[in-house]
This record gives structure tokens, C-alpha cells and sequence, in this order.
């Protein structure tokens, strides 16, 4: 990874792991799993909700990408406050705006009340994943940040399971079931709150703006070490930077994978019930079920690869197979339902795999001036691809049918595979000379 005024130090990246750097990676951690399990949660929730508040077709794209929309908005506005006034006091206290708006949720009379608290939701969420991101990524030791990265990433699919999971328990409540199903995500939003007071400044965001004391301080409270300096050339940097000859190929990157990754992600499981019951599937809640647990497994495993492979393989890779298995879903018509589920079972498990590049990839595009931004400006790509593709797809599968939606997916699959096969650069420092 090429950084822009700074060099590291040997002392920083190659100290011990300390208290603070464990208290930083829980509340990292947690904060994906919060932000998993609300996206999550609302695929079986406005499944159930459908004949309480009357939704057709359209209400259920604008509730199933309205928290997406509001996380493009809260990644793209986040990415530039905090590389300016810095990550912390955004990453303790967005997740107290999480936990209240959650237990809102729970109050909305109709459509249009819950579809703005989805927004608010996402708003925070997309603050989350910049600020989460950006600062695990500089507090803890280079050796540690890509496995740590990934099991972000990791913990994001298990809340994102675990949500699927507590909305299929919960379901039998009756009329009322999918309030309580929204509700639940204050529940771990509250315990990452709580763990996350405490957490330091960024030191090289510190030295960067040139407050050395807070950064030794910080420092020492990592276990001691030197400071990364600042070079005699350094120069300013600014949003805009990201478009810049050195820079621009990466931003690139960034974006197009992340969006080519999450579209097919979102639309399919955010709708996976409405999916498997349009491919004949009979019992629909269990199938996805499957398919979320899947979806962990894979994550697990990505998160045993990510070093092992260089990034481009796993990236050109992942997005091959699964560009392959939804062509099979779309092509085959009438595919036996057990096919199907299996069929889905691979899809899933290889996306949540390539899952944890979406943290450990983009972080390493950029140096550490450009970390928030660019990792904001990814993140924020990737959700208006998102929100558009969850928006499309129960529309699309209404109008045109289930093999034309999957179809779309396996467009942005492959426009990833190439995109990255032409411009991805590596950056696992395994196999960067």
C-alpha cells in the first residue's frame, strides 16, 4: 500500500497486542455485527409486516434498500468529517443514534413512518463502517490488521444470520411479530455502545495534524513505540485526492468491486423467502435458513484464506463462481427445489467468503489521509448500488420474472470479475514485492 507523507515505523507495526488494541477490535467487531444484523433483519420483518401495513411490490424495494439509501448518504458525508476532525467521537456515540431509532422502529403506524426511521438507521450505519473501518485499521498492528479486518467482516454475516435467525423465531408472535423482530437491533447496538466508551484517537490521524502529545499518549497506551514521521515533503491532501493520477485507479476499485459484490448480496438475501417460494421452493423460511447459515460458514472461511491468496485471485475468483451459480439459477427452468437450495448454498457461501476483502481490500487502498474517504467513498458506492438493486429486484421479478432479476445479478458479477481482472492492484503484503 503506497501512503502519502508518512512512513511507518518498525516499533508501531510490529508491537505486541495490548488491552486497547482488544477493547478497539470488540467494538469494531461488534459494530458490524449491529450493522449485519439491521440489514438483515429486515428481509423476514417487511415479509411478516406486508398485510399489517399494506405493501405492494414498490413498498417492499423502498423498505428493503431505504436503510441502504441512508447508508450511502451517512458513508459519503462521514468518509471527509472524519479524516478531518478525526474517528472517535463519531465511532462511540453513532451507535446510541442505532440503538434509539431501532426501539422507534417498533412505533411506526405505517409504511411511510417506518421508511424514515430505515433511513435514519442506515444514516448511522453508514457513519459506522467508515469510522469502524478507519480506526481498527490504525490502532492495531500492521501483522494483525487484515485478519482483523476480515473478521469485521465475519461478525457482519453473523449478525446478518443471527437477525434471519431471531426473525424466524420470532415470527409466531402473531400480528405484532415483525415490531418485535425491529426491535431486537437495540439490543446489541446498546452493549457496543457501552464498549466502545473509551476507545482513543487514531494516532497517525493525530500526528498527521500535527497533536504529537495525543499521539504519544495514545501511543503509550498501546504498549509504547515510536511515532510514525511525518516526511519533510509531506503535502495536504483532499477529498478530491481520490481522483488524482495516483490515487484514481484505486478509488475505482473500490467502488466498482464493493457495488459488484453487494448488489447480487442485497437483492438476493434481503428476498431470499420471496425468491425461493418463486422457484418452487415450499417451505421458503427454512431454505433461507439454510442459506444464512451458508452464508456464515462462508465468512469463516474467507476469514482462514484472506492471507493465503493474493487479493486479486480471491477477488477475480469469487466473483467468477458466483457469476456462474445464479447463471445456473437463471437458465435452468424448472431446477428441482433441493438443486435450487444448493444451488443458493454455494452462492452464498462464496459471496460471504469474498465478504471480507469488502474490510481488509479497501482499507489497504489507501493511505492513511485518504483512509476514511476513500473507504466512505467505496462504502457509499456500494449502498446506491445496493439500495438500487433491493429496490429493483421485487419490482423486476413482478414484471419480468424471477430468471430476468437473477440474470441482472449475474451482470454486475461479471462487469466485477472484469473490472478487477483489468485494474484491481494487489496489495496482500504477502505478495507485494
Amino acid at each position: 500500500m503506497q501512503n502519502v507523507g508518512v512512513t511507518s515505523t518498525r516499533s508501531f507495526d510490529r508491537s505486541s497486542i495490548r488491552p486497547l488494541h482488544i477493547k478497539a477490535a470488540v467494538g469494531g467487531v461488534g459494530g458490524q455485527f449491529c450493522d449485519g444484523y439491521v440489514l438483515g433483519i429486515i428481509g423476514i420483518a417487511i415479509a411478516l409486516a406486508t398485510t399489517p401495513l399494506g405493501l405492494d411490490a414498490l413498498w417492499l424495494g423502498l423498505l428493503g434498500g431505504a436503510a441502504l439509501i441512508g447508508l450511502f448518504l451517512g458513508s459519503l458525508l462521514t468518509g471527509p468529517l472524519a479524516d478531518r476532525f478525526g474517528r472517535k467521537h463519531i465511532y462511540r456515540w453513532n451507535m446510541a443514534l442505532f440503538c434509539v431509532v431501532s426501539v422507534a422502529q417498533f412505533f411506526a403506524q405505517n409504511a411511510e413512518q417506518l421508511l424514515v426511521l430505515r433511513l435514519l438507521l442506515g444514516l448511522a450505519l453508514g457513519s459506522d463502517f467508515v469510522v469502524g473501518v478507519s480506526l481498527v485499521a490504525e490502532l492495531v498492528p500492521k501483522r494483525f490488521r487484515g485478519p482483523l479486518l476480515a473478521l469485521m467482516a465475519v461478525a457482519w454475516t453473523l449478525g446478518f444470520t443471527v437477525s434471519y435467525v431471531i426473525g424466524y423465531l420470532l415470527q409466531s408472535l402473531g400480528d405484532d411479530a415483525w415490531r418485535w423482530i425491529l426491535f431486537s437491533s437495540a439490543v446489541p447496538a446498546l452493549l457496543v455502545f457501552i464498549a466502545r466508551q473509551g476507545t482513543p484517537e487514531s494516532p497517525l490521524w493525530l500526528m498527521k495534524k500535527g497533536r504529537l502529545r495525543e499521539a504519544r499518549d495514545v501511543m503509550e497506551r498501546l504498549g509504547g513505540g515510536d511515532l510514525p514521521t511525518a516526511e519533510a515533503n509531506a503535502v495536504k491532501v483532499s477529498w478530491s485526492q481520490l481522483f488524482s493520477r495516483k490515487w484514481r485507479r484505486n478509488t475505482l476499485v473500490g467502488a466498482v468491486f464493493y457495488t459488484c459484490q453487494v448488489i447480487p448480496y442485497f437483492a438476493m438475501s434481503t428476498f431470499i423467502p420471496r425468491i425461493f417460494t418463486a422457484l418452487k421452493v415450499e417451505d421458503s423460511y427454512t431454505g433461507g435458513l439454510i442459506y444464512n447459515v451458508f452464508l456464515l460458514a462462508g465468512a469463516v472461511a474467507g476469514l482462514m484464506v484472506i492471507n493465503r491468496l493474493t487479493r486479486r485471485s480471491f477477488l477475480i475468483g469469487t466473483f467468477t463462481i458466483n457469476a456462474i451459480a445464479l447463471f445456473v439459477l437463471a437458465t435452468w427452468s424448472g431446477m428441482p427445489a433441493v438443486y435450487v437450495v444448493g444451488v443458493f448454498a454455494v452462492f452464498a457461501f462464496v459471496m460471504a467468503a469474498s465478504g471480507v476483502l469488502e474490510f481488509a481490500y479497501t482499507s489497504e487502498l489507501f493511505p492513511t489521509e485518504l483512509r476514511a474517504s476513500g473507504v466512505g467513498l467505496s462504502v457509499a458506492a456500494s449502498r446506491i448500488g445496493a439500495a438500487a438493486g433491493t429496490f429493483l429486484l421485487p419490482v423486476m421479478m413482478e414484471r419480468f420474472g424471477t430468471a430476468s432479476a437473477i440474470g441482472a445479478c449475474v451482470a454486475a458479477l461479471v462487469i466485477g470479475a472484469l473490472v478487477c481482472l483489468r485494474w484491481a492492484p494487489e496489495t496482500n503484503p504477502r505478495y507485494v514485492q
